[in-house]
């Protein structure tokens, strides 16, 4: 099939994509592999010399570990540096792959919406100058840190980013979400963006919110936690101490008695070496001692 430019193999039940099975597809444009229960899928699928394939869909195919890690290898060994659509919503992510939109200069849209993450740590949106539209909504972010805003507003194509219906912490770290949200239109939808914890700030709408409301103003003495810390246990280490020495009080009869007869054993054990010694000592009491040995 040299011609064929669409394929969708969506909502089947493939479990295995082999290396080289979608080789010979030239003309391939657009690719959708949603919803296949996938366990295995070959960085090579595409054949050694890569694909020009363009969009590509994997909504709920990689819900096994194993396949992610596989598709963030594809993506980073440039087979599909043409791609400019990339959809991987409704998939159990948490966290994704350090490096895995690398090599996708020509991407225009990725759609991460749905996927349970919970951060960006490895996330890297370097080099992606062709990106307008991200979509991060529907996952269990608690906060963007400032890392991730400053790659996010470097990109110069950038015009939406998806990021309703996450679980906002709205305490001091969400400070700088808060300004980014201010300050740029990026953002779709943010007006409807609330906070999730802590309980007094439920419901509330993160553009309304105040460095006040967040009790940010005076940073955190790092030094005077640790005396307090230092103080603590050392109130802890004394009254160990005082338990310790309080049970010696109470029990002084009984270790005196056990002291005085350790040195009465003690000396015993001398009197004897002592006695031994001075048979050993005179020779005219060998003779006595070997017998009495006997």
């Amino acid at each position: 099939l040299p011609d064929l430019s669409a394929l969708n193999l969506s909502g089947n039940h493939l479990r295995a994509v082999e290396a080289g099975a979608l080789a010979a597809l030239p003309a391939l444009r657009q690719l959708d592999l949603s919803g296949n229960p996938l366990v295995s899928l070959s960085p090579q699928a595409f054949g050694e010399d890569g694909s020009p394939l363009e969009e590509l869909a994997l909504r709920g195919a990689l819900r096994d570990h194993g396949v992610l890690l596989s598709v963030a290898a594809m993506l980073q060994s440039g087979a599909l540096r043409n791609l400019s659509h990339l959809e991987l919503t409704d998939n159990g992510l948490l966290l994704l792959p350090s490096g895995m939109f690398a090599t996708l200069l020509a991407l225009r849209q990725l759609d991460l919406g749905n996927s349970s993450l919970v951060g960006l740590q490895n996330v890297s949106f370097q080099g992606l100058g062709q990106l307008q539209s991200l979509n991060l909504s529907d996952n269990s972010l608690g906060v963007l840190r400032n890392g991730s805003l400053a790659q996010v507003h470097s990109l110069p194509a950038l015009r939406r980013v998806g990021l309703g219906r996450n679980t906002w912490v709205c305490d001091c770290t969400i400070e700088d979400l808060v300004a980014w949200l201010k300050e740029s239109d990026q953002g779709e939808g943010k007006e409807a963006l609330t906070c999730a914890y802590p309980d007094k700030m439920l419901g509330k709408t993160l553009v309304k919110i105040n460095g006040s409301d967040l009790n940010c103003s005076e940073p955190i003495d790092l030094p005077s936690q640790l005396q307090t810390s230092y103080v603590f246990l050392g109130i802890v280490l004394a009254l160990i101490g005082a338990i310790f020495l309080l049970v010696l009080y109470l029990n002084r009869k009984g270790i005196k008695k056990w002291m005085h007869n350790i040195r009465d054993a003690c000396r015993d054990h001398m009197e004897g070496y002592h006695y031994r010694y001075e048979i050993n000592a005179d020779p005219r009491l060998t003779n006595l001692s070997s017998n009495s040995d006997v």
